[in-house]
């Protein structure tokens, strides 16, 4: 059993509202469904939404797993967000390595997503984010603010509109620049990859890559260096040379680009390489 306690300031509200404020990752139809089933009870008697509340009551819910994990998301500090850009439509979030983009198993009470709807608790819409990326990479992730702003970010991603531009560290000696065209399997199937790249730095041991998505396969740039005979540095799953004070893959998003749909205006937005990884990259050049 789940119970939150009304405070003095919070008389009059009706319980939905409450609710809402109590365990702000849940959506305000999740809260409705729990009401309308009973799931919900003040001093043992089941209410509806608009129960006006007085203070010291205690709003009881029933237990489940579900409202454990929404409980735990809640409890998440937003303070642990980094802030690239925001508008009315859309935020944009730089993610450390490490952190999940979305709940998943080991990441289930602190991941990204919990992190942002903690941060805009209490907003009359859901946020969600509109692409992903890879546990161990860090680099901004774009979120959209309700369902019509989510809906026209997803189709700049569909149609291949927004540019995202990574920096990796990879083994030996990559000269140069050009395009990485492979096919590689996804989902059963053999599919085009392509990747544009630009090699920044380099020496006999270590290269420092840019490199831009034209195709986005899952792992498909640790997947498509790996072909090439340059792995990236701490990426044990494609044959990466484990190096001291690195516990992910040298892989940063660095920038994400593409025209605001909203106004019509370009977005660029940069994340610095993390400290982290300058440090390693600080080893060969």
């Amino acid at each position: 059993m789940h119970t939150f306690t009304v405070k003095e300031h919070e008389a009059g509200w009706p319980l939905l509202q409450f609710l809402q404020e109590q365990i702000p990752t849940a959506g305000r139809g999740y809260l409705r469904q729990l009401i309308k089933k009973g799931r919900v009870s003040i001093a043992g008697q089941v209410c509806t939404e608009n129960t006006l509340l007085i203070p010291a009551q205690q709003i009881q819910l029933r237990d489940s797993a579900r409202l454990r994990e929404l409980c735990a998301e809640a409890s998440i500090p937003a303070a642990a967000l980094n802030i690239l850009y925001e508008s009315e439509q859309m935020l944009v979030v730089d993610k450390p390595a490490g952190l999940a983009v979305h709940t998943g198993s080991g990441h289930e009470s602190d991941n990204l997503n919990a992190r942002v709807q903690v941060y805009l608790q209490g907003k009359p819409y859901q946020v969600a984010p509109i692409h992903r990326l890879d546990v161990g990479t860090s680099g901004p992730v774009l979120f959209g603010k309700g369902k019509k702003s989510c809906a026209a970010l997803g189709m700049l991603f569909m149609r291949h509109e927004a540019e995202k531009v990574y920096v990796a560290l990879v083994q030996g000696n990559m000269q140069g620049g050009g395009v990485l065209a492979h096919e590689l399997l996804a989902k059963g199937k053999l599919k085009p990859c392509v990747t544009s790249f630009v090699t920044r730095k380099r020496c006999e041991e270590a290269s420092l890559v840019e490199l831009t998505l034209v195709t986005g396969r899952q792992h498909q740039i640790r997947r498509q260096l790996a072909e090439t005979g340059h792995p990236i540095f701490g990426d044990s799953r494609y044959g990466g040379e484990a190096l001291p004070g690195l516990q992910y893959p040298f892989l940063h998003c660095s920038s994400i680009a593409f025209t605001d749909p909203f106004n019509g205006a370009p977005l660029k937005i940069e994340s610095p390489l993390p400290p982290a990884l300058q440090e390693v990259a600080d080893i060969y050049f």
